[in-house]
């Protein structure tokens, strides 16, 4: 008597295809992304090594042009305090401090400098020269030198920039090689539980 036939359950088969295709394209985007990423921190690079000077970007539009070039500005009033986590420029952890100033024309964010104590330090503005970063609230200028008696903070460095996007792509690969295989042992075990006894 012949084998019964090995049938194959055409909406499970469909999700689980569906599943692992969706999964290689976002591993495939994944990969685009890291692409572009790079892209971008060489352009950082090629920007951070210009010692020319560039004006304090006041529009979104010109923020990413300005990233790592030197610039500055004039804090005619400190508006708050924020400390955050930072590291000095010889490595250590501590706080960078972080004044909102109010600027001709507008609002920004400066880093004055890296202390290990997070109470805001006594600093009433003024010229201030740095290096433009990127930060939560779109840029910031790190001072260099540092202000307000503090400390220096790192100088911005575009390599800092997480690039997590292969290890990302490499999981979403094996995530759809794994829900293939683990369904090619389900259907495997399904038949051999269908086939008629020896």
């Amino acid at each position: 008597m012949s084998a019964a036939r090995k049938q194959v359950p055409l909406l499970a088969t469909v999700l689980v295809v569906l599943a692992a295709a969706t999964m290689v394209w976002l591993g495939v985007w994944q990969l685009l992304r890291k692409a572009w990423k790079e892209a971008m921190i060489a352009r950082h690079e090629a920007a951070q090594a210009l010692s020319s000077e560039v004006p304090w970007p006041q529009v979104p539009k010109d923020f990413d042009a300005a990233l790592y070039r030197h610039s500055s500005l004039d804090c005619e009033t400190v508006l708050g305090w924020k400390a955050r986590g930072g590291r000095s420029a010889s490595g250590e952890s501590g706080w960078a401090h972080e004044a909102e100033c109010r600027i001709p024309g507008g609002r920004a964010l400066v880093a004055v400098g890296w202390s290990r104590d997070p109470e805001a330090p006594h600093w009433a503005g003024g010229p201030v020269t740095g290096i433009v970063s990127g930060s939560d609230e779109a840029i910031r200028l790190v001072a260099a030198p540092a202000q307000a008696g503090l400390a220096q903070l790192a100088i911005p460095d575009p390599r800092d920039v997480p690039n997590n996007h292969l290890a990302y792509a490499i999981q979403w690969f094996a995530f759809a090689l794994t829900a293939l295989v683990i369904y090619a042992l389900a259907l495997r075990k399904r038949w051999r539980s269908q086939a008629p006894d020896s």
